[in-house]
C-alpha cells in the first residue's frame, strides 16, 4: 500500500477539502451580503447613524440580557445532563460557543465546543451527544409554546404577506426532497440511529427522574429564548421605536425560526434579513427596523466575538475542550 492511500493520509485530505468548502460557502455568503449590503446602504447608513444616538440606557439593558444568554445557556445544558458540571468551565463554555458559532453554519461550532467540554467533564461521546441534542429539542419546543402563546394574545401580531403559488411549489418540493434524503439515509443507518434514540431517550428519562434537572433544562431554554428577545426589545426602545415587548418578542420568534431555514454561520444575513422584514412588517420604518437589527447583532454578536475566541483558545490551552 503506498502512503497515498494509507488511511491515516485519507482523513486529513477529506478534513481540507471540508475545509475548503466551508471556506468556499463563507465567502459566497460574505459576497452576497455584501451585495445586499452595498444596495440598501443609504438605509443601512441612515440605521447606523441612528443607532449611534440612540438611548445608553437602554443599551445597557440589552447587553445585560445578552450576557444573560450565557448564563441560561449554561442552565439548560446543566439540565440536560444528570451529572454535575463545573458551573464556572459551563458558563466559559457558553460563552465561548457563541464565538465558534460564528463560523460553522446551524449551530455546528456551538454543538462542537459543547461536545469538547462534555468528553472532557468525564462524560462519553455518545453520552455527551445525547446531551447536547436533549437541549436542542427542549429549546426548540420551548420557543415553539412561547410562539404560539404570543402568537394566540398579541393582538398586534401581523399578517403572513402572500406568497406566491410558484414559491409554495418550490419550498413543497425542496421539503419533499430533504425529507426523503433524511428517509433514505435513516434507512441506511437505521441500528445506528436506534442506539442514539434510545441513549437520548434514556437521557431524557434520567433528567426528568430530578426535578432539578428539569426545571433547569426548561427554564435555561425558555430563559436562552427570552433574553435575546429582550435584547431587540431594549433596542428597539433605545433608538425610539414603538413596538409592545411582546409583539417584538414573537417578531424575534417568528424571524429565528425562518432563519434557521438558511443555516448560515451565526444566521448572518438570514436572521438580519428575517429580523428586518418582520420589523418592517410590523409598521416599523426602514431605519428604525435597520437601527434595532444593528444593534441586536452588535450586542450579540460583534462586541462578544473577540472576548469568545480568547475565551476559546484559553479553555482548549488549558484542556478545558
Amino acid at each position: 500500500m503506498t502512503p497515498e492511500t494509507t488511511p491515516g493520509s485519507c482523513a486529513p485530505a477529506s478534513a481540507r477539502r471540508r475545509a475548503g468548502l466551508h471556506t468556499l460557502c463563507a465567502l459566497a455568503l460574505l459576497v452576497a451580503v455584501g451585495l445586499l449590503a452595498r444596495r440598501h446602504w443609504p438605509v443601512l447608513e441612515s440605521g447606523a447613524l441612528r443607532l449611534a444616538v440612540a438611548d445608553h440606557g437602554w443599551l445597557l439593558v440589552g447587553a445585560s440580557a445578552a450576557a444573560g444568554t450565557w448564563v441560561a445557556s449554561a442552565l439548560a445544558q446543566q439540565g440536560a445532563v444528570p451529572h454535575r458540571l463545573p458551573a464556572g468551565r459551563l458558563v466559559a463554555a457558553q460563552f465561548a460557543a457563541g464565538a465558534a458559532n460564528q463560523v460553522l453554519p446551524a449551530g455546528l461550532g456551538a454543538g462542537a465546543v459543547n461536545l469538547r467540554f462534555l468528553m472532557r467533564c468525564g462524560l462519553p461521546a455518545g453520552r455527551s451527544a445525547a446531551a447536547i441534542a436533549v437541549k436542542g429539542t427542549a429549546g426548540a419546543l420551548a420557543r415553539g409554546a412561547l410562539m404560539a402563546v404570543l402568537a394566540l394574545s398579541c393582538p398586534g401580531a401581523p399578517r403572513l404577506p402572500h406568497v406566491p403559488r410558484a414559491a409554495v411549489a418550490v419550498g413543497t418540493a425542496l421539503a419533499v426532497g430533504t425529507a426523503l434524503a433524511v428517509g433514505a439515509a435513516v434507512a441506511l443507518r437505521r441500528t445506528r440511529c436506534r442506539a442514539v434514540l434510545a441513549a437520548v431517550l434514556a437521557d431524557i428519562r434520567s433528567v426528568h427522574a430530578r426535578p432539578a434537572r428539569a426545571a433547569a433544562l426548561w427554564g435555561g431554554s425558555l430563559g436562552f429564548a427570552l433574553l435575546h428577545a429582550a435584547v431587540l426589545v431594549a433596542v428597539t426602545r433605545a433608538v425610539g421605536l414603538p413596538l409592545p415587548p411582546g409583539l417584538v418578542t414573537l417578531l424575534y420568534l417568528a424571524a429565528s425560526a425562518a432563519a434557521a431555514l438558511l443555516p448560515t454561520p451565526g444566521g448572518l444575513g438570514s436572521l438580519d434579513a428575517a429580523l428586518a422584514l418582520a420589523l418592517t412588517t410590523a409598521g416599523a420604518p426602514a431605519t428604525a427596523a435597520a437601527s434595532a437589527v444593528l444593534g441586536y447583532r452588535l450586542l450579540t454578536v460583534w462586541l462578544p466575538l473577540v472576548p469568545g475566541l480568547v475565551v476559546l483558545g484559553v479553555l482548549v490551552r488549558r484542556g478545558a475542550l
